[in-house]
């Protein structure tokens, strides 16, 4: 009962960034996130053919509990004005895709595909949480590395991870993990919690980097053990990175908490079967034909043989 788990923020924004604006409904909207992610779906399902199917969500994408450790979290995507009042560029393209995002959820619901959020939790959350719980073979979908944290060979649990763009993406297992970071595949998190990450605003341990924060995972299994053992001057650390370590040690243990995913969230019991027909069938053609999406709306549903 193969398990596909959508980390959909992540997706949509792939798909806006991957494809351009010239993509319009018949109104002169843009719709190239909801044609991209529909598009995703589509080709993941053909690609793995799952059983199951759930469309995850962020319930909150900057969790209080997350920003009262660490307020720097997720702040650089705040939008923000221009001096003159008006709405930076980036904002403004946010704008675009932000207005995409309710017809992407009636899509999804009038097709019958499960969506999940939680207040206050990402949906990294709600991932970590349904990969843990359901049974396996699992694939999560995302263009977000920090979800490499989750992959567990022995619960069958991968990352169909999209780099760049919407059409390739690597399948990631704790082998390609060890190759491509150099560091055993079950410790992604404790390298990216030293590493950081810009895009999170998270900046990791000062003066560390990718190259010291392997080494660290390489031989430590935890930021408490990591910690321990640069105040007893463990020879597995250098004197350098003994000194950097305890100069971050509170960021540390908070960016901790932070980085690594909740797993035991309370969430609706599955089975999260791919529906049998399509559940609005009216709602459905209405809404492709509103915003231009035949096409994308008949790639998913001969996917999921609907």
């Amino acid at each position: 009962m193969t398990l596909l788990l959508l980390d959909s923020a992540s997706l949509w924004y792939r798909a806006f960034y991957g494809l351009p604006q010239s993509m319009v409904s018949p109104s002169g909207q843009p719709v190239n996130a909801i044609r991209g992610y529909l598009d995703s779906i589509a080709r993941m399902a053909v690609t793995y053919q799952p059983d199951r199917i759930v469309a995850c969500l962020d319930g909150d994408w900057r969790p209080s509990w997350r920003t009262e450790l660490i307020p720097e979290y997720k702040a650089n995507r705040i939008e923000e004005e221009s001096d003159d009042g008006s709405l930076s560029e980036a904002a403004e393209e946010l704008e675009i895709l932000e207005a995409q995002v309710p017809i992407i959820m009636e899509v999804l619901d009038a097709i019958g595909i499960p969506l999940i959020g939680i207040d206050d939790y990402e949906a990294d959350d709600v991932i970590a949480t349904l990969s843990v719980r359901e049974p396996g073979p699992t694939f999560i979908v995302t263009g977000d590395r920090d979800l490499f944290q989750l992959v567990d060979d022995k619960r069958k649990v991968k990352v169909a991870y999209i780099a760049k763009g919407i059409s390739q993406h690597d399948l990631v297992d704790l082998k390609w993990i060890k190759n491509k970071y150099e560091i055993p595949g079950d410790r992604y998190a404790l390298f990216a919690t030293f590493r950081g990450d810009p895009s999170d605003g998270l900046p990791g341990a000062r003066g560390i980097g990718p190259k010291g924060a392997a080494t660290i995972a390489n031989q430590f299994g935890s930021i408490k053990e990591v910690i321990s053992a640069a105040k007893k001057s463990d020879p597995n650390l250098s004197a350098s990175l003994q000194k950097k370590i305890l100069e971050s040690s509170e960021y540390l243990l908070k960016a901790e908490v932070v980085v690594n995913c909740v797993d035991n969230l309370r969430l609706p019991k599955g089975p999260f079967k791919l529906p049998k027909k399509v559940h609005d069938s009216k709602a459905l053609e209405v809404l492709a034909k509103t915003h231009g999406l035949d096409s994308s709306v008949k790639r998913l549903l001969s996917a999921l043989e609907l």
